[in-house]
């Protein structure tokens, strides 16, 4: 046999061992390696982070009920993704609603790609920002659902107000031209409106209106706290769908807003009241993030440090307003922190993404032709004010529906024993 042949022999067979994804022109093997690793990050924000998060917020008597809570609504959110709730966000053509072409993820196959990934991957992706936003809502009504109605709440809300909302921004509907990078209408927006109707519908816990309710464990609050700030990278950067420029871009502007959204509140708070505390500290790394979130593909770090900073001062005297003015126990602060951040966060993309203001959007990654600041704020606009009215009716309307069902609110003697023995016979701990 001649060398060339010899050669050519070994090359065919060396090649012939290589896995196929390696000839693929459309699975990128960094691009799914990313967003698997993103995924994992995604899911981490809601276990353990945000039982954690709001774990150490509520009672001793109530730690385990906001776990359990968590843990349950993570698994039947994944169970409903997959028969219904991807389908009802991802298919179709209306502007509104998704079909129901795809239940139980009958269209999804091994070989199918999304973008450069494969389409099960952005399914699971999907599914963990469907998870964290119905998990979101337990910090409005902390410590007084009955365990009942918390999981036929978190069912319903999923369907008739996540997936379709859903829908409209990322899956073809109506608001597809809102720039909305990476959840600020889909998940703060919509958990911080409900969140709000939820307080307001079931009303105070005894005794929010004497004395504040401190939080129990600190500690865990804050280790939750962290966990949140790591996972976020997952959930901006993740949402870049690839590796690269952008992906990195969003991570960089969303630790930049997450540190400046806790030092602004820490300084404020200093100085209004005398201290620092570790609450507010931590309330305001989560206020940075939530605002920087809708805009973290599309402003550089210049526009990160602005949208911090005022996530910081607003969240802060949002969270003053609600509690003390209007007397509504949004038990964890999800309104005046997601829903005010969203808010926030949606409307500023408007200014700072466009090139006119290139300090803010020249090293992100908004890539399109120079857009009016006028016309892309309209957008957004319509776009928050759809949302708040959507979620706000459909949910009244929700819980309205579960409490004919099953009832909202334990009893006054159930809430004074405390969620862990009520509604699941166990302690958080065992003193």
């Amino acid at each position: 046999m001649h060398f060339k042949e010899l050669v050519v022999k070994k090359l065919l067979v060396t090649l012939a061992y290589l896995p196929m994804s390696v000839f693929s022109q459309d699975i990128n093997g960094a691009d799914t390696a990313w967003i698997m690793t993103s995924t994992a990050l995604v899911l981490l924000m809601t276990l353990p982070g945000l039982a954690l998060f709001y774990g150490g917020l509520v009672r001793t008597k109530n730690i385990l009920s906001v776990l359990m809570q968590c843990f349950t609504i993570a698994g039947i959110v994944s169970i409903l993704w997959f028969v219904v709730g991807y389908s009802i966000a991802f298919s179709g053509d209306s502007p509104y609603f998704g079909d129901f072409s795809n239940i139980l993820l009958m269209k999804v196959s091994i070989n199918m790609i999304n973008n450069s990934i494969p389409e099960s991957l952005f399914v699971m992706f999907q599914m963990t920002f469907a998870i964290i936003t119905p998990a979101l809502i337990i910090g409005g009504y902390a410590e007084r659902m009955k365990f009942s109605a918390v999981l036929l709440f978190s069912s319903i809300w999923l369907l008739v107000v996540y997936a379709p909302i859903t829908h409209w921004v990322w899956g073809g509907g109506w608001l597809g031209n809102m720039l909305d990078y990476a959840g600020g209408t889909v998940v703060h927006i919509t958990a911080g409106i409900a969140a709000l109707v939820a307080a307001i519908v079931l009303g105070p816990r005894k005794g929010f209106l004497k004395r504040p309710i401190p939080p129990h464990n600190m500690t865990m609050t804050i280790t939750g706290a962290a966990m949140l700030w790591v996972g976020w990278f997952g959930f901006n950067g993740g949402s870049a769908l690839a590796v690269g420029g952008n992906a990195a871009m969003a991570i960089l502007v969303t630790h930049i807003s997450a540190a400046t959204g806790a030092i602004t509140w820490m300084f404020y708070e200093w100085i209004k009241f005398g201290r620092p505390t570790a609450l507010g500290t931590v309330t305001g790394m989560v206020a940075g993030l939530g605002t920087i979130t809708p805009a973290s593909g599309f402003v550089g770090p210049v526009g990160a440090l602005v949208i911090g900073f005022i996530a910081g001062i607003v969240c802060f005297n949002a969270v003053i307003i609600i509690k003390q003015k209007f007397k509504i126990d949004d038990s964890l602060d999800v309104f005046p922190v997601h829903g005010v951040g969203g808010i926030m966060g949606t409307l500023m993309v408007g200014f700072f993404a466009s090139k006119e203001l290139g300090i803010f959007s020249g090293q992100g990654g908004w890539d399109h032709e120079a857009i009016l600041i006028y016309e892309q704020l309209q957008i957004q606009f319509i776009g928050v004010v759809a949302t708040v009215i959507y979620t706000a009716i459909a949910t009244y309307l929700i819980l309205k529906i579960v409490n004919v069902i099953t009832g909202l609110r334990v009893s006054e003697e159930e809430e004074q024993q405390g969620l862990d023995i009520i509604s699941h016979e166990e302690k958080g701990y065992d003193l």
